[in-house]
């Protein structure tokens, strides 16, 4: 297990670069199993996520070189191989592997993806999509195999506009005969991302980060190139840290379109910060305007805010409530910040009501979940003395270099390996 331990109460001064996105690269990195001979990714985040899609990807029989961030997968002797559990299980997005390999070999076998314990993450929106194509489906406990004669263009409508079956759907359809419209798709911007990289590759889709994908497919693929966008997500965590303990703190290399919903917020509760054309410098204030807050779909509040949020509430001079929709069990960072001294009441599965103002005090408490991991290492920053996050691998699952990048702006901040 590994432990991140901060000595909280330094401000944060300095600059904090963002790394490419996680919820992109790991879409990214399957789909690259697409090129006939090769494939190129730039601005890679080097996060555990990444190392075990590459894992997997080395078990398909890639040959792979990753240096300064820079990706090359070659993929002349590739074999459609079967996925283990003990891999997939690592991480939500192996499901990509699911579409891409029907889309390449017209059959898919691997264990049933695992991820951060966050509530039920059923996957039927990709599978009944993957049938809607001509797939057939057969699930056991453990395994899942998809496979076809020939996937067939049709119209898909979402009953949710799932980012990871709007993905996983985009990449199967790029094979199927004829043309496939995903009607109520995800908006994310990391879709985009994806759409221009499997253009890159041959593919013709049109419409992505609308709420209509067309996809003309029984696409000839070719080698391609893409560079990972910025990561919203890592950006507006060290946004809100900023808030607590920041003192002139930039966090650079942001694409300032994907955050609005986070500056909405952040003007709600009159923060301190400036805007430039990709960068952010925030400083703390002493205390907030209490907001209310609801998690939706993009360009909504993002779900993966909500946890980092809340430690910036406490701050607030009133009662904030945030109310989760997207999933059901996003409140694993809650009694380990009340154990920090938070005063918060869970008023359903879905609602928090924050009280504040209060000061976080330092503990031992332990990461849930990515995110919940990511609200405790804020509250630790902003807590005087030492405050121990054990299961810190969760966080590392997503933050690149979290533990440099703090360091190098003030942060009293390392990581421990125990057994």
């Amino acid at each position: 297990m590994k432990q991140i331990i901060i000595e909280g109460g330094t401000p944060l001064t300095g600059k904090i670069p963002i790394s490419g996105a996680k919820n992109s690269v790991v879409a990214l990195i399957p789909i690259a199993l697409l090129a006939p001979s090769h494939a190129l990714i730039e601005n890679v985040p080097n996060i555990s996520d990444t190392a075990s899609l590459l894992e997997m990807l080395k078990i398909l029989n890639c040959h792979i070189t990753y240096e300064n961030e820079t990706l090359n997968i070659d993929t002349t002797e590739v074999k459609n191989t079967f996925i283990p559990g003990e891999l997939s299980k690592r991480l939500r997005a192996s499901y990509y592997l699911m579409g891409t390999l029907l889309a390449k070999y017209n059959y898919v076998e691997m264990s049933i993806p695992g991820g951060c314990n966050i509530g039920l993450r059923p996957i039927d929106l990709h599978l009944d999509g993957f049938k809607s194509l001509g797939a057939t489906i057969t699930t056991t406990d453990d395994k899942i195999t998809i496979k076809t004669d020939g996937l067939v263009g049709t119209d898909i409508n979402l009953r949710v506009p799932s980012v990871g079956a709007t993905i996983n759907l985009m990449i199967a359809a790029t094979a199927a005969i004829g043309i496939t419209h995903i009607n109520n798709a995800a908006k994310e911007p990391e879709i985009i991302n994806i759409a221009e990289f499997l253009n890159n590759l041959g593919a013709n889709i049109t419409g992505a980060g609308t709420d209509t994908i067309t996809i003309n497919g029984k696409t000839t693929y070719q080698n391609g190139k893409i560079s990972v966008i910025p990561d919203r997500i890592e950006a507006g965590t060290y946004i809100l840290a900023g808030a607590l303990m920041g003192n002139n703190l930039t966090i650079s290399g942001i694409k300032k379109e994907n955050l609005t919903s986070l500056f909405h917020a952040l003007d709600e509760m009159q923060a301190n910060y400036t805007l430039n054309d990709d960068s952010l410098t925030i400083t703390k204030k002493e205390t907030y305007n209490p907001i209310n807050v609801t998690t939706t779909f993009y360009p909504g509040f993002p779900t993966d805010l909500a946890q980092p949020l809340a430690s910036v509430l406490t701050r607030c001079n009133g009662t904030s409530t945030i109310t989760e929709t997207i999933w059901e069990n996003r409140l694993g960072h809650v009694p380990y910040l009340v154990k920090m001294n938070a005063n918060i009441s869970v008023e359903n599965k879905e609602k928090i009501s924050v009280h504040g103002p209060t000061i976080f005090l330092n503990k031992e408490v332990e990461a849930s979940d990515l995110r919940a991991g990511a609200s405790l290492v804020i509250a630790a920053l902003a807590a005087k003395g030492i405050t121990t996050i054990n299961a810190a691998e969760h966080i590392l699952r997503g933050y690149e270099n979290i533990v440099e990048k703090l360091s190098g702006v003030g942060a009293k901040i390392k990581v421990n390996e125990i057994e």
